[in-house]
């Protein structure tokens, strides 16, 4: 297994801020599902944007929008 820690599934749900490429451009597949999440709860989000802060946004409106996943 790649990356495995003692931790479990905690890798997975790393803090967006320590990302080593979080500062790079947010991804397209990003930047598509946090528009239609802003339009779903009303909101306009800068398009220019990191990867963690695309994150941190979609994690915000999954939340507003009850597209939490489960």
């Amino acid at each position: 297994m790649l990356g495995a820690t003692d931790d479990g599934d905690a890798a997975a749900e790393k803090d967006p801020s320590t990302w080593v490429t979080g500062d790079e451009p947010m991804t397209a597949p990003q930047r598509s599902y946090l528009d239609t999440l802003a339009r779903e709860a009303g909101e306009e989000i800068p398009a220019d944007i990191s990867k963690a802060e695309a994150s941190e946004q979609i994690d915000r409106l999954q939340q507003e929008t009850g597209r939490s996943p489960q």
